[in-house]
């Protein structure tokens, strides 16, 4: 059968604030987090007696530990689908990056199972069935903007007026040759509990003074409280983006758990020179990309 391509974009968190732990054993936050013009590819092949996965990137595990797999035995369990298929990545994403690669990957197979099979899952079903493969999945779900809440399966879009701030606006993205494991990350913040999370009062406040701001940038809105385990144990990131703050004036930051940073970019800005301290910092290894919020 003929194969479908599906886009799986990046995305990247512009407010992240860890607030508590759960019952559960997760953590609630509050996030506004947006997605990319950038990101994985995603062919589907429907056909055979199981579901497969394969990826151009060796280090991308292709048994059950890859979301792509659980996301499309949850979907066959929750539909009764007997839908079976081949899914084919073309891995630009990097991995333990805090960037929801594999989140958004899982999005783009539902979507694309769901529509072969006549869509027997509505919107709200289908985020139901999401939430529970990965904490970013509601976001590529909407396909826009969110604030999410609760370990981010609860997801709002973002206002029109603050949409139109942050739509479009240049993203200079990067990240060292080390990953960092979002498991470890938040282990180190309920190490750390209570002074390691951000009350949250004190955080829906902060959100809600950026939004109430009408005209306000997206610098004004940067934040992630995520950065300070991250941080402790690999002290080149806050330097390098101290740097980079203090020579262009630039609020560089961390997204979700990291270890990619990224700096938002006016259109008239040259990222060359930004380009060339970042390299410096983090050698030829690094990966850096410019995109756009989508």
């Amino acid at each position: 059968m003929p194969k479908h391509e599906l886009q799986a974009p990046a995305k990247i968190n512009l407010f992240l604030a860890v607030t508590g732990r759960r019952a559960d054993g997760f953590h609630d936050l509050l996030s506004v987090a947006a997605p990319l013009d950038w990101g994985d590819t995603v062919s589907v092949e429907l056909g055979g007696t199981s579901f497969t996965v394969s990826c151009d990137d060796p280090e991308i595990p292709v048994d059950g530990r890859n979301l792509v797999l659980r996301a499309a035995e949850a979907f066959a369990l929750e539909t009764g689908s007997s839908l079976r298929a081949h899914f084919s990545i073309t891995k630009r994403i990097p991995s333990g990056a805090g960037l929801g690669g594999a989140s958004s990957d899982a999005v783009a197979a539902l979507r694309a199972l769901n529509a072969a099979a006549g869509k027997p899952l509505d919107a709200a079903a289908l985020a139901r069935l999401a939430s529970g493969i990965g904490s970013d999945c509601a976001l590529f779900l909407a396909g826009a903007p969110v604030v999410m809440r609760g370990r981010g399966e609860r997801a709002e879009a973002l206002p029109t007026e603050a949409y139109r701030r942050i739509r479009g606006v240049r993203v200079l993205l990067f990240k060292p040759s080390f990953p960092i494991s979002t498991a470890w990350s938040y282990a180190q913040i309920a190490a750390g509990a209570p002074r390691s999370y951000v009350e949250p009062a004190r955080a829906e406040a902060r959100l809600a003074a950026w939004l109430g701001q009408a005209g306000a940038p997206a610098e004004g809105l940067l934040f992630n409280s995520m950065e300070g385990p991250a941080f402790a144990k690999y002290p080149a990131l806050p330097v390098l983006l101290e740097q980079i703050r203090y020579r262009f004036g630039l609020n560089a930051r961390m997204s979700g758990s990291g270890s990619a940073c990224y700096v938002l970019l006016q259109e008239s800005f040259s990222s060359a020179p930004v380009e060339a301290v970042i390299r410096e910092a983090l050698g030829p290894a690094a990966f850096m990309t410019e995109t756009r919020i989508a």
